[in-house]
């Protein structure tokens, strides 16, 4: 049964009302890295000019795991967040709880359903309402590189996962680090959806979307993970635990040629000053030219009682569609706009390409939500498949035959 309190008659908060009592919002987010920090400030900056205090709530941690647990025992104990940044079908679990609250006055006024892609729009609501607002949409697939050191192992940048080795064992013995890898269950997964994309989108799909026993058990899954576990012939030995926008910074620094990671890590590269192009490069991880992973960040609106908070949420809700935040925020974070028809001028190429493969992707059924970062599946589904994948990425002994027996009977289990 819904449960969600969606009723417009008697939840829907007009914008002039909204606008009317400044109001405190607090919000739960895990934007703590560099060009993250930035980003989110903006939208703090905002708001605070319109009246309103801003009460931030930040969990480190970059897959969000932890922001999630916090997230369960403040509602569990009656005292949810204003604001959470959640996601994907995450959304669709809290609106069965009944948390979220309603944000369609604003959607219509600011005519979400016309300047938001439908992929992204069917995210943010629940039951055909919208009781979240989106930020932008990152992709996932993506391979950043340091030029410099592929000029100095005499290496190309790869656009297969055999070139990946051969360019992997030439910068390896010029004595740099191939990947830049942190050894934490959500990078791991990034890492391992990147390889089962290079399979094919269908694959993709088949196997993290549609959860078919047969693809998750078959030839080409066996096949993933052996290249899976190949890569960590070339992660340096200190990868344990490593936060992702460590990683980045080897590649940032030097001390590493390659990073496969969303696009948030263009961020920690613009706050150091980098030049996308020059001092780093952009690409589709190996093997997925033309295809698209998405994530897409949002905060969901929970219900709260007081009427000058609920007025601050919706001012929220209403200030990050704007164009001028889309373009801040996106800028800083490394992403694209969630918005169309948005201005290009001052992104980057990496930007450029981004933007061009999402409309592309869309048309040829190569958009795929990401599984590593909450888009595909239930967190019960996810986590089954990170708990199998890091498992097997970390052991010495288990075969990609047992991994994959071990990956359908754990999705099995927990759907």
């Amino acid at each position: 049964m819904k449960k969600i309190a969606l009723g417009l008659s008697s939840l829907a908060i007009s914008v002039a009302a909204a606008t009317a009592h400044a109001g405190e919002v607090e919000v739960l987010h895990w934007w703590t890295s560099g060009g993250e920090a930035k980003s989110i400030n903006v939208l703090k900056e905002l708001m605070t000019e319109q009246g309103h205090t801003w009460k931030d709530f930040a969990v480190a941690g970059g897959g969000g795991e932890s922001a999630m647990t916090v997230l369960k025992s403040r509602a569990i104990a009656g005292n949810p967040p204003a604001a959470a940044q959640i996601k994907g079908p995450t959304i669709q679990e809290w609106g069965d709880l009944g948390f979220l609250t309603n944000l369609d006055a604003v959607a219509k006024q600011g005519q979400w359903d016309v300047v938001l892609p439908q992929v992204v729009s069917d995210v943010m609501k629940y039951d055909g309402h919208y009781v979240a607002a989106p930020v932008n949409v990152h992709r996932v697939n993506w391979l950043w590189a340091n030029p410099e050191i592929f000029k100095k192992a005499g290496a190309s940048i790869p656009s297969t996962w055999d070139q990946f080795f051969e360019a992997a064992d030439k910068i390896k013995a010029a004595g740099f680090t191939p990947l830049a890898h942190g050894g934490q269950a959500w990078q791991d997964a990034t890492l391992f959806e990147a390889i089962a994309l290079a399979k094919g989108s269908q694959f993709y799909t088949a196997a993290f979307v549609g959860l078919d026993d047969a693809t998750l058990r078959g030839a080409d899954m066996i096949d993933v993970f052996k290249t899976f576990k190949k890569t960590r012939d070339y992660v340096d030995p200190g990868f344990s635990g490593r936060d992702w926008n460590i990683a980045t910074s080897m590649v940032i620094n030097g001390d590493a040629a390659m990073q496969i990671m969303g696009d948030w890590a263009k961020g920690e590269f613009t706050a150091a000053g980098k030049k996308a192009g020059i001092d780093y490069v952009c690409y589709a991880a190996p093997g997925t030219s033309g295809q698209f992973t998405f994530n897409i960040d949002s905060l969901a609106m929970f219900q709260v009682d007081d009427e000058s908070a609920q007025g601050a949420q919706q001012d929220l809700a209403k200030l990050m569609l704007e164009p001028t935040f889309q373009e801040t925020f996106n800028l800083n974070k490394g992403s694209i706009p969630a918005r169309l028809n948005m201005p290009r001028d001052k992104f980057d190429t990496c930007a450029h390409a981004s933007m061009d493969a999402f409309l592309a992707s869309s048309t040829t059924g190569d958009l795929v939500p990401s599984m590593a970062h909450g888009m595909a599946v239930s967190s019960m589904v996810q986590g089954a498949i990170y708990d199998v994948v890091t498992n097997f990425y970390n052991s010495e002994s288990m075969t990609a035959e047992e991994a994959v027996d071990r990956l359908a009977r754990a999705v099995k289990a927990s759907m």
